[in-house]
């Protein structure tokens, strides 16, 4: 059974936020699983896998819903570069262009929906 992300506890966001450059693993654990479940809630959908490995996963995108094996559009970078997406502080179009998000298929420029807030 999947793992349904929530948003984190703000306090807890702003505290780990706050430690940019120093991140723990922790850190950004917590932090990368809020922004997923953030864009889970601002484009809610199957289409698109956006991972984030070793920390989440999130299937987001309205379209066509996979349920076995690698969907049809995957988006895939470090934890450092989605906080920074989510956060507005690295734009999507240079992410791309500098090789930090891999991004394969239909639907996976997720600009429109970056940075969360």
């Amino acid at each position: 059974m999947p793992v349904h992300l929530r948003p984190q506890n703000a306090a807890a966001v702003t505290d780990a936020l706050s430690r940019r450059g120093s991140w723990t693993p922790a850190d950004l654990r917590l932090l990368t699983k809020h922004y997923l479940a953030l864009l889970a809630e601002k484009a809610p959908g199957n289409s698109v896998e956006v991972r984030v490995p070793p920390y989440a996963a999130a299937q987001v995108v309205p379209g066509v819903r996979h349920t076995r094996g690698t969907p049809p559009a995957v988006v895939e970078t470090d934890a450092e570069t989605w906080v920074g997406l989510a956060t507005g502080s690295l734009g999507w179009e240079t992410a791309v262009a500098d090789g930090r998000v891999r991004a394969s298929g239909e639907r996976t420029d997720l600009s429109s929906y970056l940075p969360l807030r």
